[in-house]
């Protein structure tokens, strides 16, 4: 079953980038942002995964924690990780629970075929693991300065 606003996200673990991996219990007390995006070395993803670089330290200046979730593997990631310096760690959803805890596999429309995968989706988690702001479908230039102020109005 999918998470809920204003209902607890559900636990998960989930190997990332730099050999460790992420469990959202360990997350209480932070707020935590979780970007969901299609899949590496994409242009759209690219463009985003620089977005909230570019941004990192406003993240982390609020105190949250961000994390960006693809299907893709550990080795994509860390290659994407590296190529872009991002400061943040990628999760890898290869058997897509995380995906589906958080309903954004869609089947969308790409050169006219159906296709199933990554609707580009951001998640805001309040200190007490509550899922308090969604974002689906969303387009990449401005949604960094909107997950901001959201997590602006938490504290």
């Amino acid at each position: 079953m999918a998470v809920k606003l204003n209902e607890k996200a559900p636990d998960f673990r989930a190997p990332s980038t730099s050999g460790l991996y992420f469990d959202l219990p360990a997350m209480a007390g932070y707020p935590l942002v979780i970007y969901f995006y299609p899949k590496d070395n994409t242009p759209g993803c690219t463009t985003e995964a620089m977005n909230f670089r570019d941004r990192y330290g406003d993240f982390t200046g609020s105190g949250a924690v961000l994390v960006g979730v693809s299907r893709d593997s550990l080795k994509s990631h860390e290659g994407f990780k590296s190529k872009l310096d991002l400061p943040f760690e990628l999760l890898s959803d290869a058997d897509e629970t995380v995906c589906k805890l958080f309903d954004v596999i869609k089947v969308k429309k790409m050169y006219g075929k159906n296709v199933r995968g990554i609707e580009r989706s951001t998640f805001l988690i309040d200190r007490k693991g509550v899922l308090r702001k969604e974002w689906r479908g969303i387009k990449v230039p401005g949604h960094v300065d909107e997950v901001l102020d959201a997590l602006k109005q938490l504290a």
